[in-house]
């Protein structure tokens, strides 16, 4: 039967009395009895006790166990008013330190009666972190606070022997752990570990967690935002950790102590009232077999998942085991989802300690972009040119400047890599990557490279072979292009917020597409315009749904920019949006993102968002084409918005009436289009028309009020619907000429011809 040895700190008080605390475990262990061997043998009862509710428990975790004394002095201060009044004289403390060194290797000391522990690497340094310790813990403390750690009358290191279990296979934590397998991996598991990269130029952030793991019995909070790196640092941490497990641990196969899942995870499967509680339960009392850690990789899902609302949720259920520390958790969480936690169910941020995970400087960010991609590259066999990874750098920070490098730069680098490897590519080059990003942002190559030209009149004359008749709005859109190619958009807004406004049908909605096919229609998905009818959005919980579903999952406009964030946001009518609607639009405008009640952000930053507005279009009737029925709508959006949200739109375009001539070209370029579909490809067939025809068309299609929209109805009933009959009727047709043209009644008739004739 094994005996354990622990060390116990013994001090004895002025009036006689002796408190006893065991090193290296809860702080708040302590025995006090009128003699020293009684409160030593109260420490003995509670270990054995201990040892019997864990069997598995291990000895002592400070060996060779050392008592030393360190003089700190501090200044105490006054506070009163919010300003702090220091005291002419210094106090000296004479600070008891038991240190010793872990079964790891590395030094460790305790100051069990400040409540105080930590690890080091360099034994020479101890005294001066005791006094940076200790004077952390005890800034600001007034002459009257700091007397309750004066120098007792006596301390001494005493060892109290404890016998370990009998049998020795009880001394390890459960082998079958179902709850825990079916819902969270560990992990130290290598096949885990192997999903994410070393933290690269984090050690010391790394070095703060691994003592606050294996220091602190404590909940931890891992704050940062998306893509900073919360999860890889807390996998590097647990690394180390789980390395200086002994030897004996390592033979009985003890199991791993952090264990991750998810909220989703946690409740899946679950249909009926009671089973993921059941579950819950299950779970927290097989991680309590063996000290586990539950780490979670969204604090706010736990508060979202398991109820209607947060006070019948995962965190609500969670909380008061975290409370009276029967479960340990470590989570991650975002700035703005750590405010909604705190509304949404109070108490449950302060049951954790914060460690905050900042972005890293350019400098750094860029090694560890460098060093990930060596990794990459060796472990795959494939060599990366040296202007790969500066490439790379320069488009993430030049087109996603609102995303923490390496965040997404790192799986980028490794598609790259894996790429090649899957070819059979020996070296990757700037070119593959500037190819790869064409394919994920939908960005064409002349946005990517800054040497190739891009003037802004070819860009108008290409937006004008799609939206004839609106040189102005043309320009408009033209300018907003031409700008991002520059660089000079401010990158902590959208690209554009243009607002849209004139009549029905005259190019609103179409210039739209042609900006979004222009600009993020070169990717592996070309439709890049998220359309909203903002008279769906007119009811007194449209600024919700427009976050938001009824479940509370991001709604179809939030999935949407985040799954890619390079995209046209077309808001359609929408002066018939609700007023709460408009203030939720603000934060968009302004900041470029999103934030729904629960702390969710979506980045706007890359998109391009587009109001249309039919304001003014009903002041009165038009009659006719042309210049003469131009309404002042650029008057009606000023009355009807308020000057805030005015004020942050971009460019208001007005869109003219369509002239005649315009009208004209608008029904050419529909039969155009009419013959590039499938039925004359396929068949190889020409379309040819009269004039007289296009302006049969134009009259019968075009509406001074509704614009263009009547026009494809008319070509869809009068001609589309006469050209399908008479393929029907002609199957054998082949590399044929097809005329439509009036008769003398002025009905659509077909004939055709070779095209030779």
């Amino acid at each position: 039967m094994p005996v354990h040895r622990f060390p116990v700190l013994l001090w004895q008080d002025f009036d006689g009395g002796y408190t006893a605390q065991p090193v290296g475990l809860d702080s708040e262990t302590a025995a006090f009895d009128a003699s020293a061997s009684g409160a030593l043998r109260q420490v003995r009862t509670y270990l054995q006790w201990l040892y019997k509710r864990q069997p598995w428990m291990v000895g002592p975790e400070i060996l060779d166990a050392q008592l030393l004394h360190v003089p700190v002095t501090l200044r105490p201060q006054y506070q009163t008013n919010e300003r702090a009044y220091p005291c002419d004289e210094m106090i000296e403390l004479r600070v008891a330190c038991v240190r010793g060194q872990l079964e790891g290797g590395l030094y460790a000391c305790a100051l069990p009666m400040l409540g105080i522990q930590f690890h080091y690497f360099e034994p020479d340094l101890l005294r001066r972190l005791v006094t940076e310790k200790v004077r952390d813990g005890l800034s600001g403390r007034t002459p009257q606070q700091l007397s309750r750690f004066l120098a007792p009358r006596q301390v001494r290191l005493e060892l109290v022997s404890v016998k370990a279990p009998a049998t020795e296979s009880n001394r390890l934590p459960p082998r079958e752990l179902p709850a825990l397998t079916a819902v969270a991996e560990p992990l130290g598991q290598p096949s885990v570990r192997r999903l994410y990269s070393r933290a690269w130029q984090r050690e010391t952030e790394v070095h703060d967690l691994v003592e606050r793991l294996t220091t602190e019995n404590a909940n931890l909070l891992l704050l940062g935002e998306s893509g900073v790196g919360k999860t890889t640092l807390l996998v590097n941490a647990v690394r180390i950790v789980e390395r200086q497990r002994t030897e004996l641990q390592r033979e009985q196969g003890f199991t791993h102590r952090f264990w991750r899942t998810s909220a989703a995870r946690l409740i899946a499967g679950m249909k009926y009232l009671g089973q993921w509680e059941e579950r819950c339960e299950q779970l927290i009392e097989e991680l309590s077999h063996f000290q586990g850690v539950l780490c979670i990789d969204s604090l706010l899902d736990l508060l979202l998942l398991g109820g209607c609302d947060p006070t019948d949720s995962l965190a609500a259920f969670f909380l008061p085991y975290l409370q009276s520390s029967e479960l340990r958790m470590i989570a991650e969480v975002t700035s703005a989802e750590l405010d909604a936690c705190r509304r949404q169910l109070p108490g449950l941020v302060e049951s954790f300690r914060m460690l905050a995970v900042r972005p890293l400087p350019p400098t750094a960010a860029r090694q560890a972009l460098e060093q990930y991609a060596a990794q990459e590259g060796q472990e795959s066999k494939v060599d990366l040119a040296p202007e790969t990874v500066p490439a790379v750098d320069r488009l993430f920070r030049r087109f996603l400047p609102y995303q923490p490098l390496p965040g997404r730069a790192a799986p980028f680098v490794a598609e790259l890599v894996h790429t090649a490897r899957q070819y059979d590519v020996r070296e990757v080059t700037a070119a593959d990557a500037v190819e790869l990003f064409i394919r994920q942002t939908g960005l064409p190559a002349k946005f990517l490279r800054d040497e190739a030209l891009l003037p802004v009149e070819e860009i108008e004359a290409d937006f004008r072979r799609h939206v004839v008749g609106q040189d102005a709005a043309v320009r408009a859109a033209a300018n907003v292009v031409a700008a991002f190619k520059a660089g000079l958009n401010d990158p902590q807004r959208p690209l554009g917020v243009l607002l849209f406004a004139g009549p029905t049908g005259v190019g609103k909605t179409e210039l739209a597409k042609t900006l979004s096919r222009y600009l993020f229609g070169h990717g592996q998905k070309t439709d890049r315009l998220v359309r909203l009818d903002m008279s769906e959005y007119s009811s007194w919980d449209a600024a919700e749904r427009l976050l938001s579903k009824p479940d509370r999952t991001p709604s179809e406009l939030v999935s949407r920019v985040r799954q890619q964030p390079f995209v046209v946001v077309l808001f359609d009518e929408v002066e018939k949006a609700h007023p709460d609607v408009f203030d939720v639009l603000l934060g968009l405008f302004d900041e470029g993102r999103l934030t729904d009640r629960f702390g969710r952000t979506t980045n706007f930053k890359s998109a391009i968002v587009i109001m249309t507005s039919n304001l003014g279009a009903n002041r009165r009737q038009s009659v006719g084409f042309g210049e003469d029925s131009v309404q002042p709508y650029e008057s009606e959006v000023k009355s009807f918005f308020r000057p805030e949200f005015f004020n942050r739109i971009d460019s208001v375009v007005t869109f003219q009436p369509l002239a005649w001539e315009t009208c004209l070209t608008i029904t050419r370029k529909e039969l155009d289009d009419i013959a590039r579909r499938e039925g004359f490809t396929k068949r190889r067939l020409r379309l040819s028309y009269s004039s007289r025809l296009v302006e049969h068309f134009t009259r019968t299609g075009f509406d001074a009020r509704y614009g263009a929209r009547p026009l494809q109805r008319t070509l869809e009933t009068q001609c589309v619907a006469r050209l399908s009959h008479y393929l029907v009727n002609h199957p054998d047709l082949r590399s044929a000429e097809l005329r439509v043209d009036l008769d003398d009644q002025e009905r659509v008739q077909i004939s055709h011809g070779t095209k030779s004739e």
